[in-house]
């Protein structure tokens, strides 16, 4: 009865339902915009920065982290590959030599990064051969090496011009080459574009004296929202004999950065959910407020408060539901569409972001997550809004509620 009763008080008032219904549903409408542009972003960002140098996920050994020693080492076949094949999450996996090594040329030497890589599968990753500014890009059994423009400047060498790299090598093996500049490679970043040399992987290996090992496989899954699930079916393989890093590990920097973007991004939410849930209070409290001589009456005639609240409770969960299905009906369309055709950024900031090697959009989000999220805020901010009316009509003194008086306490 209470229930049939609700859904007739819902359609005798058109026009307030509608107003109550319609609020919700532009506070579901608003905050999943907001969100799932925001998450979008940010995975763009990880996604885009992990390609540019870290990978998502780096599997190094136990003490590779804190030496940075070519020491510290991992084999390119056998146990260490085994579980990254076996994981139908990874897409890529990449082998690499990363040291450090003192290269001269003429009169002037500088401390350089060593970056020993596999051309062909590197390029496929994150697209290294648009960066090569000057001469060629690198194949796999190349002995001539790739430049950062900066270093490049610094020893005012070119193309064709030779380099000289000097280091430490495996097992404490003296790591010395001379080798020919193949092109300059212009990285965004200025500490890379300043002192990276790109080797191919072999070559690297010769350098170093280590052959058929890697500083770390550099790993990437097929969805970002995998990652964590991969990081740990990857350390429970492994246990203690090799070390798995994801990007918050590895760029702790660019980390600490989305999770200030984040903060404010979700005080924004806050501040939308606060104008909102005032707008749908005072809806809430009007239609109170108008309805308190039908609320006399029937309590008059016999009705428990109890069942009047259960009543109000109804009522309220057949607008939130109303709400609910129209701020879906009105983002779906809209977030698709962004999800197709992203918000593209312009002037500066998109030169920016062109030069690094990312497309200049702001992509939009859309997993179950995040709808399943702002629906159960939109529906907490209902409930919140009903506390002080269902208290009101608790209180409802029966003689003034008859007499229709709108000051009834």
């Amino acid at each position: 009865m209470l229930v049939k009763l609700a859904w007739r008080n819902l359609w005798r008032q058109k026009r307030r339902t509608f107003l109550t219904a319609s609020a919700l549903a532009l506070a579901l409408f608003l905050s999943l915009l907001v969100r799932t542009l925001q998450e979008g972003t940010y995975q763009a960002n990880i996604e885009n920065s992990a390609r540019f140098y870290t990978g998502l996920i780096q599997v190094q050994h136990p003490d590779y982290a804190d030496s940075l020693s070519i020491d510290d080492v991992i084999a390119t076949t056998g146990e260490v590959i085994v579980p990254i094949e076996s994981n139908s999450n990874i897409n890529v996996m990449l082998p690499r030599i990363e040291s450090f090594a003192l290269a001269a040329s003429a009169e002037k030497s500088k401390g350089v990064v060593v970056m020993g890589v596999d051309p062909e599968k590197e390029n496929n990753y994150s697209k290294i051969s648009e960066k090569v500014t000057l001469g060629e890009y690198l194949t796999a059994d190349d002995k001539q090496v790739l430049v950062g423009e900066g270093l490049a400047k610094f020893f005012n060498l070119s193309v064709g011009d030779e380099l000289v790299l000097y280091g430490q090598g495996y097992r404490g093996q003296t790591a010395a080459g001379l080798y020919r500049i193949k092109g300059l490679i212009r990285f965004p970043l200025p500490q890379l574009d300043n002192q990276l040399v790109y080797l191919p992987l072999k070559l690297a290996q010769t350098l170093y004296s280590a052959d058929g090992l890697v500083t770390s496989w550099v790993l990437h899954t097929k969805d970002i929202s995998q990652l964590d699930q991969t990081v740990s079916q990857l350390k429970a393989s492994y246990g203690d004999k090799y070390n798995v890093r994801d990007w918050e590990d590895l760029a702790p920097e660019l980390s600490q950065q989305i999770a200030m973007d984040k903060a404010g991004g979700i005080f924004l939410i806050y501040i939308l959910y606060g104008v909102v849930g005032f707008g749908l209070f005072a809806t809430i409290l009007m239609m109170t407020l108008e309805r308190q001589r039908e609320f006399g009456v029937m309590l008059a005639t016999g009705m428990l408060r109890s069942r009047l609240l259960q009543l109000i409770a109804i009522e309220s969960v057949f607008i939130a539901v109303i709400g609910v299905m129209l701020g879906l009906l009105g983002s779906f369309p809209v977030l698709t569409y962004l999800y197709f055709n992203p918000i593209e950024i312009t002037g500066e900031s998109a030169q920016l972001m062109r030069d690094s090697g990312f497309e200049p959009i702001m992509p939009v989000l859309l997993a179950p997550y995040l709808f399943v999220n702002q629906i159960f805020s939109v529906l907490t901010i209902l409930v919140l809004s009903l506390i002080y009316p269902m208290l009101r009509i608790l209180k409802l003194e029966l003689v003034s509620a008859l007499k229709g008086g709108a000051h009834a306490h």
